[in-house]
């Protein structure tokens, strides 16, 4: 299991080293992630970095690092150049993302499972009931690229994602009235590869609809990769990923509210 941390963030410079409630954020995923995968044979986990003091914060917090090149593009770049330093090559490369501690339980244990089921990339949705997508929207207005959607197809294999809120519901009032959840599922940050599949994504150039919705899961679609999305059932926190000091301060408001999920 590789967590991609790189070092710049246009909209919260240096990011992995910043404070959520006294822990670094990197501190936090990683403590989740050693959580998740105890017990699962095989297992590693290895934060890919192109800085040494994120590097050295990992080590510090007892977290393995590999240095990787600042020009890698993508955190499911960065995952594979890490997962290729070690002795022997991974038969699957999961990637969870460094900015996303808060996973909901199972969802790592979900993507493994899909994989072992024969899925090339899975990656966790989750079903947004009335009020959780009224919480979206309004967390949209604030922060129009924080947490992204996904439309999938009822096999659950993805149809697209997007940085918007998809789909469009026509009638909406109406489907309120007579469904507790809306047809909007929220994509949460943590993905598992095949070694093909992944490699065949790194080989790829970045393109056109990725670049300008910034989702690097959409080249996959692109490359007619399919993505088989699990669902798993919603956390008491808000799953989406921390990129502003919006959501660090959302964050931590939930931490005074409901306690601090992280372990120690």
């Amino acid at each position: 299991m590789v967590i991609p941390a790189r070092a710049g963030s246009s909209r919260l410079p240096r990011k992995p080293l910043r404070l959520i409630a006294g822990r670094t954020l990197l501190h936090r995923t990683i403590a989740m992630a050693r959580a998740a995968i105890a017990g699962i044979a095989d297992a590693e986990l290895v934060v890919a970095t192109d800085d040494s003091e994120i590097a050295d914060h990992a080590n510090a917090v007892g977290c393995a690092a590999a240095m990787t090149e600042s020009a890698i593009a993508t955190g499911s770049g960065r995952a594979l150049a890490a997962a290729l330093q070690r002795p022997e090559s991974p038969r699957f490369i999961v990637n969870l993302q460094g900015d996303s501690p808060f996973q909901p339980q199972g969802a790592l244990r979900a993507v493994i499972a899909a994989l072992h089921s024969g899925a090339e990339v899975a990656t966790p949705v989750i079903a947004l009931d009335w009020s959780a997508l009224d919480a979206l929207r309004d967390h949209k207005l604030r922060s129009p690229f924080s947490g992204t959607t996904c439309a999938r197809a009822p096999d659950g294999r993805a149809l697209w994602f997007s940085k918007t809120i998809i789909p469009a519901i026509r009638d909406e009032q109406a489907l309120r009235a007579t469904q507790p959840l809306s047809p909007v599922w929220r994509h949460v940050g943590l993905y598992g590869y095949t070694l093909d599949a992944l490699t065949r994504f790194e080989a790829a150039s970045p393109t056109a609809l990725e670049q300008l919705e910034g989702l690097e899961q959409l080249r996959l679609l692109e490359l007619g990769i399919p993505v088989t999305t699990v669902a798993i059932d919603p956390p008491i926190f808000d799953s989406s990923g921390i990129d502003t000091e919006a959501d660090i301060q959302r964050v931590e408001a939930l931490i005074a509210t409901h306690g601090d999920p992280t372990p120690t």
